[in-house]
């Protein structure tokens, strides 16, 4: 971490905020946001000198940076050939961009979203809509020259569960994941989706007899500091 200030970009509630301040000895942490419920709860939370309303793919920060963190956030913001070269930029000698993103999407619980809805309601689902995490390598290819890079993926296990009558999966990706899929239908399609999904996700997550399912998700980490 070099001098300078840190941000939280995609700060959320201000989970993470007390972890930063812990590290940030003299230096201000602060938070970056696009929802104002968020921030007031992020306000709330320990660890952060000041937030930010601002969508971050037109943010600039106001103090120089000495880390740029984001923790599951930017893989919202899309357009990343030209996000992160851009966050990068706002960097110092010394300072770090230090960014963690979901990479699931090629796994059963997220692609069967898309295939599923063109399959039964063809064209009516923009995949653009949800989240955008490019290739490991086109990371590399886009950041290496720029920094020290550093990149790895590690892959999570969480036990999840669900009412009955609910496929755990379906209940973890509907509401962030799917989000996009699902606001394109009308409640009889939705139902009809959710219902095939189900049926997919019981065959590639099976329940066991407690309700529950082993879920394994990954994510993918990089560092570049200039």
């Amino acid at each position: 971490m070099g001098a300078g200030a840190v941000y939280d970009l995609g700060c959320g509630n201000g989970a993470l905020g007390e972890a930063l301040h812990a590290r940030a000895g003299q230096r201000p942490v602060i938070g970056v946001d696009a929802s104002p419920a968020m921030l007031a709860k992020a306000r709330a939370a320990k660890g952060y000198d000041s937030v930010c309303q601002a969508d971050i793919a037109e943010w600039h920060p106001a103090k120089t940076p000495g880390l740029l963190f984001s923790n599951a956030a930017l893989h919202w913001v899309g357009a990343h050939e030209q996000l992160m070269p851009r966050l990068v930029r706002f960097l110092g000698k010394g300072a770090t961009l230090a960014v963690q993103l979901p990479h699931q999407n090629k796994a059963p619980s997220h692609r069967v979203w898309l295939s599923l809805s063109e399959e039964m309601f063809p064209g009516r689902v923009e995949k653009m809509g949800t989240p955008g995490v490019m290739a490991p390598v086109k990371y590399e290819q886009l950041l290496s020259g720029l920094g020290q890079f550093r990149m790895w993926e590690t892959e999570y296990y969480q036990r999840l569960v669900a009412e009955p009558g609910s496929h755990p999966v379906r209940r973890f990706t509907e509401s962030t994941y799917a989000r996009p899929v699902l606001q394109e239908l009308d409640p009889d399609e939705r139902a009809a989706l959710i219902k095939r999904y189900e049926e997919a996700m019981h065959a590639a997550y099976p329940v066991r007899a407690d309700g529950s399912v082993l879920f394994p998700f990954r994510r993918l980490f990089f560092t570049l500091t200039v």
